[in-house]
């Protein structure tokens, strides 16, 4: 059952959050594909093409002859062949896909009212179709777990 992580941005930007994150869905062996509108995907790309060479993450602005073979591609394309997806500021998500995932990240700015009450009905809808989610906040200056619903069955 895929995961749907819930990440309320009050401190830190999008870009930090996902250096932080993607990391450890490419040692995983995941392939990421990262939705957003064109301006964030763009601002996206140039951040982490900006980080310090060892922790260059490995990506590409869809569209280009080798999106097959990115370990990570932003772009709004299907996420056939992806195992994990990323939205940041979109909380466009169908169930069906999301269930197809290992993980979803839902990445939405606290100053943005349009985008938190978007994550909201989100929420209702990942829980609605069964799947794990998790509510993060990093209000206490890290990443916190604040909630959890529909939580996998144990081993």
């Amino acid at each position: 059952m895929a995961t749907v992580l819930f990440y309320h941005l009050t401190r830190s930007p999008a870009a930090a959050t996902l250096q932080s994150i993607l990391p450890r869905a490419l040692q995983a062996g995941w392939r990421v594909l990262l939705r957003g509108d064109g301006a964030v995907l763009g601002e996206l790309d140039t951040k982490l093409w900006e980080g310090e060479p060892a922790q260059f993450l490995p990506h590409a602005l869809a569209g280009g002859a080798q999106d097959a073979d990115q370990p990570i591609l932003l772009g709004n394309v299907p996420s056939a062949g992806f195992d994990a997806l990323a939205l940041v500021g979109s909380t466009q998500l169908d169930m069906t896909e999301a269930a197809a995932m290992q993980r979803v990240w839902v990445l939405f700015d606290a100053s943005n009212d349009a985008q938190v009450s978007a994550a909201r009905l989100l929420w209702k809808a990942v829980c609605a179709a069964g799947l794990h989610a998790q509510y993060h906040s990093e209000e206490s200056g890290k990443w916190a777990l604040k909630t959890a619903a529909n939580a996998p069955a144990s081993p």
